[in-house]
């Protein structure tokens, strides 16, 4: 299979590799403030399936995903495996990955992958619901900048210089694309096969999200057979969207997570061992 998927490869062309996974909904752009921080690395960022750029490759699901980026390991990063590093819907095609690929992946940090039912959340596991979905909250205000800031701030916690960007997305999204994204995410569980990924691994959940996603943490964690579980602290001014999205509200402590991650150093004290 070859890729499909568009990409960017950035940083120093000749270095080890690490591939960027944005989260659902956005694209590799989400990624820029810690790749800034990161040039000494060979960086490859994908837009996955139904995104961005890769917005005509569908549809989306997460082992496809897996499978596109698996290739784009295999074509493009140094000696066919690469760091792997995702977010959100991006930790879960990074699970599915050390599942049906572990041969691909060096390390993984895996930050708020969902992998147990959201409570009270069973709705949003039908189409029909999250095409009504679509309908009420997507559709009517893709012309509604108002709208669109007010999104980008509460629910994703996007910066507002990167409202350009957001808003081509916003624009982007079909009802298709949208129940695809939304259906996986809230659907995907712990993947059989993860005993073979025997690379380290690193699972970090916000202090302040759910308690179901610092569970799948532990989950995880306890599935693998050399990770560990860390729980994010951003400080008393933080908030459920900015911890799940430090990639681009705190860049610094990621890239410092990061590093530290790949030479083996301790981790930062914004990280605690999740118990």
């Amino acid at each position: 299979m070859a890729v499909s998927i568009s990409f960017i490869s950035a940083g120093n062309q000749g270095a080890r590799s690490i591939v960027f996974l944005h989260g659902g909904g956005a694209s590799g752009w989400m990624w820029d403030p810690v790749i800034s921080r990161m040039q000494d690395f060979h960086c490859l960022v994908p837009d996955l399936p139904e995104h961005g750029h890769s917005i005509d490759v569908k549809p989306f699901s997460i082992p496809f995903a897996a499978a596109q980026v698996a290739e784009l390991i295999r074509e493009k990063a140094h000696g066919t495996r690469a760091v792997v590093v995702g977010m959100s819907e991006g930790a879960q095609v990074a699970v599915q990955l050390l599942a049906d690929a572990p041969e691909r992946i060096e390390r993984a940090l895996i930050s708020s992958a969902l992998l147990l039912p959201m409570p009270g959340m069973n709705w949003m596991r039908s189409v029909r619901s999250l095409s009504w979905v679509y309908r009420l909250t997507v559709a009517p205000f893709k012309n509604n900048e108002w709208w669109m800031r007010v999104n980008m701030k509460n629910s994703a916690s996007v910066p507002l210089e990167y409202f350009p960007q957001y808003k081509e997305l916003f624009q982007l999204t079909h009802e298709s694309q949208f129940i695809n994204v939304m259906l996986a995410n809230q659907q995907f569980r712990i993947p059989e096969n993860l005993s073979a990924a025997v690379c380290p691994v690193l699972v970090i959940a916000g202090q302040k999200e759910y308690a179901v996603m610092k569970e799948s943490a532990r989950l995880l964690a306890a599935a693998l057979p050399n990770a560990q579980a860390y729980l994010l602290n951003l400080g008393r001014d933080s908030s459920l969207a900015k911890e799940h999205n430090w990639v681009m509200n705190a860049p610094d402590l990621f890239a410092h997570t990061l590093r530290g991650f790949i030479d083996g150093a301790p981790l930062p004290q914004n990280l605690s061992p999740l118990i």
